[in-house]
C-alpha cells in the first residue's frame, strides 16, 4: 500500500469515529451523528470520509466540491473532513476500513452511521467483514428508528448495551435530525426548477 499522510492526529490510543458517505451535500444530519457519537463514545476525532463515489447511489458532484461544502459545515476542529479514500485508491467501505487499520494500526476506529443507512447496510460489499473489523455505532434518525431492531446486522449481532470491541452494534439516541442528503438535493432541484419557471416569459 502506498504511504498516505493522515488527515489529522493519529497518536497511539486515539479513538476516532469514521463517518463515510458521498456527502452530496454534507448537512446537519452528518453533524448530528458526529456530535452524538463524539459525546457518547468520548471520541477524540471524527473523520468524515468523503467518498470518490458511492456504488449504491447516482454519480455525485465532484469530490473537490463536496469536500469544500463539508469543510464549510464542519467547523468543529475535532471533525476532520478528508478525501483519503481517493488517495488510498479504495471504492468500497470494507477496503477503506482495512486500509486505514493497516496504515494506522494503533488508532481505535469505530464505524459511525445513521440508522437510515443501517437499513441498507446488508447491501454493502462484504458487510459481515466490516462488522468483524471494527465496532459499529448507529445513531437513530427519524423514519428509521426501527431499523436498528430489524436490519440484518442487528439480527446477526444483537444490540450492545455499551461500547464494545468488534463485532458489536451499539445504537445511540439523541434529539432527532430530520435532514438527509436526498431531501436536500430534492429541495435544491425543486428550487432550481421553480427559478427556471420564473424566468420563462
Amino acid at each position: 500500500m502506498t504511504w498516505v499522510r493522515p488527515p489529522g492526529p493519529v497518536s497511539d490510543g486515539l479513538r476516532i469515529g469514521l463517518l463515510g458517505g458521498s456527502f452530496d451535500p454534507a448537512h446537519g444530519g452528518h453533524l448530528y451523528v458526529s456530535e452524538i457519537a463524539k459525546k457518547a463514545l468520548k471520541l477524540d476525532y471524527v473523520w468524515w470520509l468523503v467518498s470518490p463515489g458511492n456504488p449504491l447511489k447516482p454519480a455525485p458532484d465532484a469530490l473537490a466540491v463536496r469536500l469544500k461544502r463539508a469543510r464549510l459545515l464542519a467547523r468543529d476542529k475535532r471533525i476532520i473532513v478528508t478525501g483519503i479514500e481517493q488517495r488510498l485508491g479504495t471504492r468500497y467501505t470494507i477496503d477503506s476500513v482495512m486500509a486505514l487499520k493497516r496504515r494506522f494500526p494503533h488508532v481505535a476506529f469505530t464505524w459511525l452511521m445513521g440508522s437510515d443507512n443501517l437499513e441498507q447496510f446488508s447491501r454493502w460489499r462484504r458487510w459481515q467483514n466490516i462488522a468483524a473489523a471494527l465496532p459499529i455505532v448507529v445513531v437513530r434518525r427519524p423514519g428509521s428508528v426501527l431499523a436498528s431492531l430489524h436490519a440484518p446486522l442487528a439480527r446477526r449481532l444483537g444490540l450492545a448495551r455499551r461500547p464494545s470491541p468488534a463485532p458489536s452494534l451499539l445504537a445511540l439516541d439523541g434529539p432527532r435530525s430530520l435532514e438527509s442528503s436526498t431531501e436536500l438535493r430534492s429541495r435544491a432541484l425543486g428550487a432550481a426548477a421553480e427559478a427556471m419557471l420564473n424566468l420563462t416569459p
